[in-house]
């Protein structure tokens, strides 16, 4: 079991989320908690390297993974996501 937490950009994110946007990334949390044995994660490539990201719906999860703990780092729609 990992344990799943969040930078204070990230949950100032979640903050901002509709309410059914915001419960689906909920259930992706708990999801991450039983890290690694999680599907749907996808490693990110280039200057993101070293971090992965979940989908629902329109809307991303990046998080890294450092032993048995998850960051999540930042959390928003697809559009633009990549782009910082």
């Amino acid at each position: 079991m990992a344990v799943v937490e969040m930078t204070p950009a990230a949950a100032a994110e979640l903050d901002r989320l509709s309410n059914p946007v915001h419960g689906r990334v909920l259930k992706l949390f708990a999801r991450l908690e039983k890290w690694p044995n999680v599907s749907g994660a996808k490693p990110l490539r280039g200057k993101l390297i070293g971090h992965f990201r979940m989908r629902t719906g329109d809307y991303r999860v990046q998080f890294q993974v450092a032993g048995d703990v998850v960051t999540v780092a930042k959390i928003g729609h697809r559009d633009g996501f990549y782009g910082e």
